[in-house]
């Protein structure tokens, strides 16, 4: 079971919470001072960034898809600037779908290059140059709304209203990347994704920073029939739980689990102890998109029998969610009052 965020995270009562509040407010107090930093990079191009407040999946991957298709309706040519966690590229490049590996630019990038250009480097500024020279005129930015290393017009934070805040304690006390005052500040939208336990939570928040919230549903799909099927079920992502959640939403039956680490690699163990669970059980085996690109790309998705996919789409309680989003980031362009 590992790979999964720290229980307390998501529970304020827990000790582990208040033993590592010290280092939290360390690692908050640099946090806050790089947000806060002067000079951010800029590139001649409007910028919408997909971010969310904590760490861990709250469904940026399908929230950016769904905003280059809408860019592409509107007639402009959207390219994806990606810091491409787990790959190891690290200069700007753009990515290639058919030829790239997971292991070069990262398991996202892959996905979304199939919508729109993906350029990934740990200079997201020099992705964005890149994306300019390849004739995108407009840049969404998955993650990186901390780090603050390209200016952003729009700041679109995405949260999961089952998980929401968490504990409301930043690294390593909770799942708060930085102090939330901070991140507030900088934030120009949000958009909570399902409902649950801490959506009120979200609303509230929302409400009294007097930011825009929009909500919004994943829709499961998957490679095969899954209705009636038990599944020995593997990720290595950030909420491995909504995953499991979407097999029984499409009344399949989660019987087994492996979790593993984020963008996690899998080796020939891994897959032995799958295959040979799923066989001696019959039971069926599932795993996400996300997860499957890492597979594909190294050869191992044939050693998986009996295997289907996962994947999500974004459904906007808004139908013209995107469409405004976009615009107030070109709004937001158009105005910009600085030297650039």
């Amino acid at each position: 079971m590992v790979g999964e965020a720290p229980d307390f995270w998501w529970n304020e009562q827990k000790v582990m919470r208040w033993l590592l509040l010290p280092v939290s407010w360390i690692y908050g107090f640099f946090a806050r001072r790089r947000m806060e930093r002067e000079n951010v990079p800029v590139i001649d191009l409007p910028v919408l960034c997909v971010g969310n407040f904590t760490l861990g999946g709250t469904g940026k991957t399908p929230v950016v898809i769904s905003l280059a298709e809408a860019a592409k309706k509107l007639g402009l040519n959207p390219g994806i600037v990606s810091r491409g966690y787990g790959g190891e590229i690290r200069s700007a490049h753009l990515v290639d779908a058919q030829m790239d590996k997971a292991r070069e630019v990262g398991d996202e990038p892959l996905l979304l290059a199939r919508h729109a250009p993906v350029a990934v480097a740990t200079d997201r500024l020099e992705a964005a140059k890149l994306l300019k020279q390849k004739g995108c005129n407009f840049i969404l930015m998955d993650d990186g709304f901390q780090s603050r290393r390209l200016f952003i017009d729009y700041a679109l934070m995405v949260v999961d209203g089952l998980r929401g805040l968490g504990n409301n304690a930043v690294f390593p006390a909770g799942p708060l990347r930085a102090p939330l005052v901070t991140q507030l500040a900088y934030t120009d939208g949000v958009l909570m994704i399902g409902n649950g336990n801490k959506g009120n939570e979200v609303i509230h928040m929302a409400a009294r920073a007097a930011k825009p919230l929009n909500f919004a549903h994943l829709m499961p799909s998957a490679s095969d029939t899954v209705s009636g099927k038990k599944f020995l079920a593997f990720a290595g992502i950030g909420n491995p739980q909504k995953f499991f959640r979407s097999i029984e939403e499409l009344e399949g039956k989660v019987e087994q689990t492996r979790i593993y680490a984020d963008h996690h690699f899998y080796t020939d163990f891994d897959l032995d102890d799958i295959t040979g669970t799923a066989r001696t059980e019959h039971l069926s085996v599932a795993t996400t998109a996300k997860d499957f690109a890492r597979l594909k790309t190294d050869g191992q998705d044939k050693k998986l029998e009996n295997l289907v996919v996962f994947d999500v789409e974004v459904q906007f309680d808004d139908a013209d969610f995107c469409k405004q989003r976009i615009n107030e980031t070109l709004e937001a362009f158009k105005n910009r009052t600085f030297e650039e």
